[in-house]
């Protein structure tokens, strides 16, 4: 099946690259540009990509913004947004997961990180690696005020999982595939792609990377500092 790829980005040259790339690759290709935010949102909407490639920092209708329009619209619910940035270490980073962005990649990364990160997020996984990238969101989420309100109605959420459910989320925040979780919890990688699914039904997630921000929000993940 073919990927279907949006790219958003002000600048044309580095469109035009990420175009070369991704239409070069066997089993991907380009449905449209958008040279702001707003653009994005209505090329979402007209082509239904499987993935947004989001450069951030746009004029007019930010990344931010636009991904907040994509993840709050049900009929875009199949679309996975990757924020691309130059600014590794970014606010807008967190708030862009908080949207409904599925993860983040440095504008410097090699291309086949780029096309690694494309099929992840095609794939319905978090692109939150390399693992400086966990590092960044909990020191964000540990200083308590990343620009969001609280939502009470999260806790409650939390407390409806199962003790398994928890127990895999715990995981999950750790970065950690599905076959990684499967090894250590000795269960088997389908059952715990299905304790995901439902811990992402109760908790409101459209996918893993909400989850990762959810388990570090609600405090049953404790940030690590060093």
């Amino acid at each position: 099946m073919t990927i279907r790829v949006l790219l958003a980005d002000d600048q044309a040259l580095l469109r035009s690259a990420f175009r070369v790339l991704v239409d070069s690759e066997p089993g991907m290709e380009v449905v449209g540009e958008a040279s702001d935010g707003a653009e994005a949102v209505r090329l979402a909407r007209e082509h239904a990509p499987d993935v947004v490639l989001m450069d951030i920092r746009m004029p007019g209708t930010d990344g931010l913004a636009a991904t907040r329009q994509i993840g709050a619209d049900p009929a875009l619910a199949r679309v996975r947004v990757v924020i691309l940035t130059t600014f590794e270490v970014d606010d807008y980073v967190v708030q862009a997961l908080r949207a409904g962005a599925s993860g983040f990649l440095g504008k410097g990364s090699e291309p086949e990180e780029l096309l690694t990160a494309i099929r992840v997020a095609a794939g319905g996984e978090a692109l939150l690696s390399p693992a400086a990238t966990k590092g960044l969101i909990a020191r964000f989420l540990a200083q308590g005020d990343t620009g969001a309100a609280p939502d009470p109605a999260r806790a409650e959420r939390l407390a409806a999982l199962t003790g398994r459910e928890r127990e895999v989320l715990v995981q999950v925040a750790g970065g950690h595939s599905n076959d990684e979780i499967a090894e250590r919890l000795e269960v088997s990688p389908l059952t715990v792609k299905t304790h995901v699914n439902r811990a992402m039904a109760k908790l409101g997630a459209r996918d893993r990377a909400q989850l990762v921000v959810i388990a570090y929000e609600s405090g049953l993940v404790r940030p690590r500092m060093d």
